[in-house]
């Protein structure tokens, strides 16, 4: 098979599981109430359909990158979208709450295997830059925009069938890429020991859950709630260690060469805190929209749909085309600072502001789109470029570990802000209308995301400064490496 005939294919395979992983990250929200009368779920439990697959999905991360390199990616690809599929099926399935958290997790699982050998996929596929850049693009675009697909996707199985099929719509999906990934290219085993560094996985995995658990906890509880603290604190301190156990380990789960690298660094920095940005920005909007503006879920899902379109175009049709031909730097930090640009705008919000769709929707979600999609693309390829071996699974586990901390750390911590500036203006102003503080509330989150915004493109620019991906041909590899410029 020619390698132009293996990219065709490799393409529309990894960008399927790409949706699967991200689309599940959100589909089941709207499904939930429906689900939670159905299956006679408390108040209380209820957040474990969304919480278990998150826990296990993020928790388990690095070890799936190191299990595809050791099974082969393509080999660990298939396994992953077999295993992801089943799951689906079964919490379709679920005849009572335990079945469903089950399920949850158990594609949480799966996922965790799954992404990172996508990710692996398309990097030893596309070695070309700018065809890296095309193929990236559109794997970003995906990414980009599969949290609002989801919603949207997520409103209309439930309306018009059953939350249950926003779980079976999983299964034709991964079986069409699992036929797909006998078209694409085999690759071997990664050579070495074989042995998995047992301490290494406990400990990233313990620290990553405990601090997005926290962070879930965070707002039925209080940041200042000894369970919150103590998560915070605990998992902290695990990953610490991690990082202390790997830096000595002959055979580690996480190379610290993958964090030391200015521009890779860059890069992760540069998705975590743009993800925890837009995370909080799509829960504001969906509350916005339905609990101020009188929207249906499908017409806030709609609303949306702009902010995908335009994350495809910023993606796919900007930085996918650009990629290689200009510094890093040159599409990173614009797109941070378009997605600033699109939340300050939301922050002149009050509850009487007329035209809001057109003067103030419209602009947000296009400038928002677009900076994400700018974002992805480049920071997708820095995660993996110039790694080999397991580190290329390693990388790819990092950057998608990276995205999930961003997401958890965002809603917890945006929406912690939200609430409580809603509560402090009631406090101040009795006669307040009703959509009056929440609306306020949700101006301060986005100023705190806005800022958060800018900060990290002025921390990124001089780790990003002057870096274009090239081809060098070396004795050990043709793989891509970052240069300086």
């Amino acid at each position: 098979m020619t390698e132009s005939r293996a990219a065709r294919w490799t393409l529309p395979v990894v960008a399927a599981a790409q949706l699967l992983v991200v689309l599940d990250g959100t589909i089941v929200n709207i499904a939930l109430p429906s689900a939670q009368d159905e299956l006679g779920m408390s108040d209380a439990s209820r957040h474990w359909a969304i919480t278990a697959y998150l826990l296990a999905f993020g928790g388990l991360l690095l070890i799936g990158g190191r299990i595809s390199g050791l099974l082969g990616h393509r080999r660990a690809f298939g396994v992953g979208l077999a295993g992801f599929a089943a799951a689906s099926a079964l919490g379709g399935l679920a005849v009572d709450p335990a079945m469903l958290f089950g399920a949850r997790a158990l594609q949480g699982v799966f996922a965790a295997l799954l992404a990172p050998a996508a990710l692996a996929l398309l990097t030893t596929t596309f070695t070309d830059p700018r065809e890296r850049g095309r193929a990236f693009g559109v794997f970003a675009a995906i990414g980009a925009a599969g949290s609002a697909v989801g919603l949207i996707a997520g409103g209309l199985l439930t309306e018009y069938a059953s939350w249950r099929w926003c779980l079976y719509i999983n299964v034709p999906i991964a079986v069409l890429a699992l036929i797909g990934t006998a078209l694409v290219p085999k690759d071997l085993p990664v050579r070495g020991t074989g042995r998995l560094d047992v301490a290494g996985a406990v400990l990233s995995s313990a620290g990553f859950v405990a601090i997005v658990y926290a962070f879930n906890e965070a707002e039925p509880r209080g940041w200042d709630s000894p369970v919150v603290l103590g998560l915070l604190a605990g998992g902290v301190l695990l990953l610490a260690v991690f990082v202390l156990v790997e830096r000595r380990t002959s055979d580690p789960l996480l190379p610290m060469r993958i964090l030391a690298h200015r521009a890779r660094a860059g890069a992760f920095i540069a998705i975590t805190l743009m993800i925890l940005s837009m995370f909080g920005f799509y829960l504001f909007m969906s509350y916005y929209t339905q609990a101020v503006l009188g929207y249906t879920p499908l017409q806030a899902g709609l609303t949306l749909i702009i902010n995908a379109v335009a994350a495809l175009v910023g993606s796919m049709l900007i930085a996918g085309r650009l990629y290689g031909r200009v510094p890093n730097a040159a599409l990173i930090l614009p797109g941070l600072l378009a997605a600033a640009a699109g939340m300050l705008l939301l922050t002149r919000l009050e509850a009487d502001t007329a035209n809001v769709l057109p003067l103030f929707l419209v602009p947000a979600m296009v400038l928002t789109g677009l900076g994400l999609g700018l974002v992805i693309t480049p920071t997708a390829i820095l995660a993996t470029t110039g790694m080999g071996g397991h580190e290329i699974g390693a990388a790819s586990a990092t950057y998608n570990a990276a995205q999930q901390l961003g997401a958890a750390l965002g809603i917890a911590l945006l929406n912690t802000v939200a609430t409580s500036a809603t509560a402090s203006y009631l406090a101040e102003n009795a006669d307040a209308t009703l959509d009056a503080a929440p609306v306020h509330g949700y101006t301060i989150a986005l100023a705190v995301a806005t800022g958060i915004l800018i900060a990290t493109a002025i921390a990124c620019a001089p780790l990003l400064k002057a870096t274009r991906t090239a081809v060098h041909s070396d004795e050990d590899h043709d793989e891509p490496v970052l240069t300086s410029y």
